[in-house]
């Protein structure tokens, strides 16, 4: 099951359960759309990988099975693109 962190890795932006901008990689990494796109050019600074959206549980199974409250944040990560340009 996905953890469904709380936050964006490079910029700390909320990112609800429900949030369509949640970006995610195989690992779980989690970013916003906007970072994914123009600080990371598509790439994950963590493993390499490609992103895809984050998939929104269903209210019933939230309540069942909330999302997780650890934020990672890691800024250092989010030039990544900039310094391979």
């Amino acid at each position: 099951m996905l953890e469904l962190r709380p936050n964006c890795e490079c910029c700390n932006r909320d990112l609800p359960p429900e949030s369509p901008d949640a970006m995610i990689c195989t690992f779980e990494c989690t970013f916003c759309a906007d970072c994914v796109e123009h600080a990371l050019g598509g790439v994950c600074p963590n493993c390499g990988g490609n992103f895809s959206p984050r998939p929104i549980r269903p209210a019933a199974a939230l309540a069942r099975h909330p999302a997780g409250t650890r934020r990672v944040f890691n800024p250092d990560g989010c030039q990544m693109q900039e310094a391979s340009a």
